[in-house]
C-alpha cells in the first residue's frame, strides 16, 4: 500500500473485476487532463461492467494511462491507482521529479505499483485489439501515433504522452524527443475517423461547453523551446486548436459520426488536484454519467 495514508475515503466502493473478452468494433478516444482523468476512469469502469469493450483505444496524456487499463480489461485499476497514491511523493512530488525528470513518477507506476496491482499484460497485448498513444514530436511539432504492436516503444510512448510541457524533460524514442500528446492533438477523434472507424466513442474530461482561453503571451514558450520552433508554435496554438476541436465535436455528434460522453456538471478540479474527496467524487461522476447513458451508447454502437 501507499506510504501516505491520505487516500479517498470511498476507495472500497470502487468496482473490481475483469471485463468480458468480447470486443465490439469501434474506437474509443480518451482525452487527457491529468487528474481530471479520474472522470474517464469512472466512465471506462462503467463501460467495462456493461460489456462495452471497443476494439480500438486511442489515448492522450492521462487518457493513455487510463486506456492501458481499459485495454487490459481491469475494472477499477485506474481509479485505485490515483485514489490511493496521489499523495505518495514517489508518484507526484519532489521524488518523482528527481527520479523521472517530470512531475509524474512513471517508474513508480510501471514498476512499484505494477508489483502490487499488476497490469494484465497478456490481455493488454492481445493481437485482436488496438491501443494507440499520442505523443508530440518536438522537432516537427506534429502528433505521432504509437501502437502497442511495437512492444519496445509503447510504454515509453505512454510516458511521453503524459509528460507535461514546461515541467517535464523531453522523452527520447528512437532518437526523437517527445512531449505531451495534448500539445498537438488534445482530443484525437480525427485519427479513428481517418482510419475508417464507423463508430467512435469520445470521453471528454471537460463539459461540452467548456473552452480554453487562447494564449497571447508566448515569452515562456519561446524561452524554453527556442531550439524547437515547430513545437513552440504548436504549443502556443494548442488552446485555440482545442477550441476548434470542441466545436467540431459538437457538429460530428449531431451528425452521429461520434458519440461524446462529457461531465454532466462543471469540473472544479485542477490538473494536479490534491483534494482526495474531490477526486473520488469526480470518478463517481464519470461512473454515474456513463451508467445513465448506457442505453444511448448501446444504440449508437448497434448493441441493442
Amino acid at each position: 500500500m501507499s506510504k501516505n495514508k491520505k487516500v479517498f475515503s470511498g476507495l472500497s466502493r470502487l468496482p473490481k473485476g475483469l471485463a468480458s473478452n468480447q470486443l465490439t468494433e469501434g474506437c474509443i478516444v480518451l482525452e487527457g487532463g491529468a487528474f481530471r482523468g479520474l472522470y474517464t476512469s469512472g466512465v471506462l469502469d462503467a463501460l467495462m461492467e456493461a460489456g462495452i469493450n471497443l476494439s480500438c483505444t486511442v489515448g492522450v496524456s492521462a487518457g493513455a494511462l487510463n486506456g492501458m487499463n481499459y485495454v487490459s480489461g481491469q475494472i477499477g485499476r485506474s481509479g485505485r491507482l490515483n485514489l490511493t497514491y496521489r499523495h505518495d511523493s514517489r508518484y507526484v512530488g519532489l521524488k518523482a521529479i528527481r527520479k523521472n525528470l517530470g512531475v509524474i513518477g512513471f517508474d513508480f507506476i510501471l514498476k512499484n505499483v505494477n508489483k502490487e496491482d499488476p497490469l494484465n499484460e497478456e490481455r493488454f497485448f492481445r493481437p485482436d485489439s488496438r491501443f494507440v498513444v499520442v505523443a508530440t514530436d518536438c522537432i516537427t511539432g506534429r502528433p505521432r501515433y504509437f501502437e502497442k504492436s511495437d512492444r519496445k516503444t509503447i510504454f515509453q510512448a505512454v510516458r511521453a504522452s503524459a509528460s507535461m510541457p514546461y515541467v517535464s524533460k523531453m522523452v527520447m524514442i528512437n532518437g526523437i524527443p517527445y512531449l505531451d500528446g495534448g500539445c498537438s492533438d488534445k482530443v484525437p477523434f480525427r485519427w479513428p475517423l481517418d482510419q475508417g472507424y464507423q463508430k467512435v466513442l469520445v470521453i471528454r474530461t471537460r463539459p461540452m461547453d467548456y473552452r480554453k482561453k487562447e494564449r497571447s503571451d508566448h515569452s515562456l514558450t519561446d524561452r524554453l523551446y527556442h531550439d524547437y520552433p515547430n513545437f513552440a508554435r504548436v504549443l502556443d496554438d494548442s488552446n485555440a486548436s482545442y477550441n476548434r476541436q470542441c466545436s467540431e465535436m459538437i457538429e460530428l455528434a449531431a451528425e452521429k459520426k461520434i458519440y461524446v460522453i462529457a461531465p454532466s456538471r462543471p469540473v472544479d478540479i485542477s490538473r494536479l488536484e490534491g483534494d482526495m474527496e474531490k477526486l473520488g467524487n469526480l470518478y463517481f461522476l464519470g461512473y454515474e454519467d456513463a451508467k445513465k447513458q448506457l442505453p444511448a451508447i448501446r444504440e449508437y454502437l448497434g448493441l441493442q
